[in-house]
């Protein structure tokens, strides 16, 4: 058939190229199948209690799970957050792995125009891999986010390399994202370009400075750290969202498919849920879509409470992990594609408390199968995270 050989034919592409084909090919599926079979959800009635809402277009323009066909502009300002990552904010203890992460960001129009912003960069990669403009999109939506995060070994008062255990690692990063949304078909497009730069003695120095503060022994092998003294590094991600015919009014079901290329490469398949009182539209909701601190998405406040339990789980296929195997300068530590495991799962469990004033707070516990095959490194990794955003 025409599609299977369109498909073959981008294994002769860039990985990039090849990645977006396979989800186009997913997309044209997903919409032969919907239009065979699927229903269209009925519209949600007003309660009373919305009805002075209702008039206010923006409000029209966020509503659960159903935006309009074709909404106003998007919103100069959508939210800002900021996300505290640590394994310390898990049942036990446990300070290893990924070890902690820190992250501020925001959405709207300025996050698009913001002077550190990749929004253009991005679009002209969405553009050549024809991601800009996919799938009748009439929604769309920007973010920007910056952070720091680091990787540390279980024995961190040793000094001395630790060749059986995983390296020290970190990453400074400035990342934008864009999202495009089908409202009659029920799909979302994500893409994201970061850029940042690996081995930097920030890392060590802001935990070591932590640890200091509240009395925890220090890490004393930052010096043998992934591509350390600093080196530069890159990474594109696209993703096509799905609800599922099972959602409701109170239940919400996704499935995603997801690719990237860069210092994580890899395709990935994720189910997602989120249960409870629902305000905000579903493509707003993309915890599927973290990459240890990368965490952007597109939130815009209701006006009105919600609050929530969310899940899931992914399966993936992960060719490359930079925070593992390095990459171009030689690290003390690391490890060869042989010494990896290229299969994981994942999985995460969190819960929302959103107010009407905007405010909101998120906890979720996150973890993912064994990365190494051998040695002292070859564990389950386990960490909790604390999200604080303002919505506008």
């Amino acid at each position: 058939m025409k599609l299977t050989d369109d498909i073959e034919r981008g294994f002769l592409l860039t990985p990039g190229q090849a990645i977006v084909l396979g989800l186009l090919a997913s997309s044209l599926l997903a919409t032969a199948s919907a239009s065979a079979g699927d229903r269209q959800l009925p519209a949600p009635s007003v309660p009373s209690t919305q009805l002075a809402l209702a008039s206010d277009p923006a409000f029209e323009e966020q509503r659960p799970r159903y935006p309009r066909p074709h909404p106003d502009q998007e919103r100069e300002t959508g939210s800002w957050s900021l996300t505290l990552d640590n394994d310390m904010l898990v049942p036990g203890s446990r300070d290893q792995d990924y070890t902690y992460g820190i992250s501020v960001a925001a959405t709207g129009t300025r996050a698009r125009e913001f002077l550190l912003s990749l929004d253009r960069p991005l679009g002209w990669i969405d553009k050549a891999l024809g991601v800009a403009g996919i799938g009748r999109t009439s929604v769309t939506g920007h973010s920007f986010e910056a952070g720091i995060f680091g990787f540390t070994p279980e024995q961190k008062e040793l000094s001395q390399p630790l060749y059986d255990d995983r390296p020290y690692a970190s990453m400074l990063y400035l990342s934008s994202s864009r999202v495009q949304v089908n409202p009659a078909d029920r799909v979302a497009w994500h893409s994201t370009f970061t850029v940042g730069a690996l081995g930097l003695d920030l890392a060590g120095d802001l935990q070591n400075g932590v640890h200091k503060v509240v009395g925890s022994e220090q890490a004393e092998g930052w010096e043998h750290q992934i591509s350390d003294g600093g080196e530069p590094t890159a990474r594109y991600a696209v993703a096509r969202q799905k609800t599922l015919p099972l959602s409701t009014e109170n239940v919400e079901l996704k499935s995603t498919l997801e690719g990237s290329v860069g210092y994580i490469t890899e395709a990935r398949w994720s189910l997602s849920f989120r249960a409870g009182k629902l305000h905000t539209p579903w493509w707003q909701s993309t915890p599927e879509l973290a990459r240890y601190g990368e965490r952007n998405n597109t939130t815009a406040n209701t006006g009105i409470r919600e609050h929530y339990l969310w899940g899931g789980v992914a399966l993936v296929g992960r060719a490359y992990n930079a925070f593992l195997q390095g990459q171009f300068r030689d690290s003390d530590v690391s490890y060869d594609s042989d010494q990896v495991n290229h299969g994981i799962a994942e999985a995460w469990l969190g819960y929302t408390w959103a107010f009407s004033d905007g405010y909101r707070l998120s906890y979720v516990l996150r973890g993912h199968t064994s990365e190494l095959k051998d040695g002292v490194g070859d564990r389950n990794v386990l960490w909790g995270g604390l999200v604080f955003a303002k919505m506008f």
